[in-house]
């Protein structure tokens, strides 16, 4: 028989039979989600909160705005392609609308020429409200494009940008243009829709959620643990032989 060990193989079992059942309970749809209209696994409830948390510690764009607007005086031009050229026409509508300079439009081509400051600040514009997961200004602005198409043709425009003005040998620009992308753009488009929450709103649950995972932790290797004693496969150290 490869049992070894009745008692600790018992207990390995009731306490994986209830590391299991626990865990499936965990993927049950038992949480109903902020707005009421659904119900969420345990695992997309902590997931939620945790993007909230995220969101909360994540509005940089105060700051990145303070950078464009040392901008507001500085001219650029710059051609950029886009990996997705059907974007390029609503590109050259965020460029206009921002009322930045001159923009053309060649297939996937994109060129720009103008104030930078200022095509800037209306990527940032945009992006603090999607942040705010106010998507209908921003739709309303470009004559009803979708807000998150608008994001991601001002990432489409801006991510080769950043290179182009490298090549040009101006670091400066091109490092604000990257605080636009990485602290404005991405934020808006990644946390829109998501509500903002801080960890001292959430406090006792964070912590309950902490404790619970180093137990249930704990819990399955415990459970690994007495059922390999069980079978005999417990580790023992070895003895050493005494030369005499």
């Amino acid at each position: 028989m490869l049992v070894h060990a009745k008692k600790p193989f018992v207990r390995g079992c009731l306490l994986m039979a209830s590391f299991l059942a626990l865990f499936v309970l965990l993927l049950t749809p038992l949480f109903s989600d902020n707005e009421g209209k659904g119900r969420l696994t345990g695992l997309q409830y902590a997931d939620g909160v945790f993007n909230e948390l995220s969101k909360g510690s994540s509005y940089f764009i105060p700051a990145v705005r303070a950078q464009v607007d040392g901008l507001r005086d500085t001219t650029a031009e710059f051609s950029v392609n886009l990996k997705k050229a059907e974007l390029a026409p609503l590109a050259l509508k965020l460029v206009q609308t921002s009322g930045a300079g001159e923009a053309s439009v060649e297939g996937g081509k994109v060129s720009f020429k103008g104030n930078l400051g200022i095509l800037l600040a209306s990527a940032v514009d945009d992006s603090d409200n999607l942040y705010h997961n106010q998507a209908e200004p921003v739709s309303r602005k470009y004559d009803g494009e979708p807000a998150l198409k608008v994001a991601t043709a001002w990432w489409q425009m801006l991510v080769p940008a950043v290179k182009e003005l490298q090549k040009q040998g101006r670091i400066a620009e091109a490092q604000v243009v990257d605080q636009v992308i990485r602290r404005a753009v991405e934020p808006g488009n990644n946390f829109y829709s998501v509500p903002a929450s801080r960890v001292a709103d959430h406090i006792w649950l964070m912590a309950g959620m902490l404790i619970f995972y180093v137990i249930y932790t704990l819990w399955y290797g415990f459970a690994i643990f007495e059922l390999f004693e069980g079978l005999g496969l417990a580790m023992t150290k070895s003895t050493s032989k005494q030369e005499s």
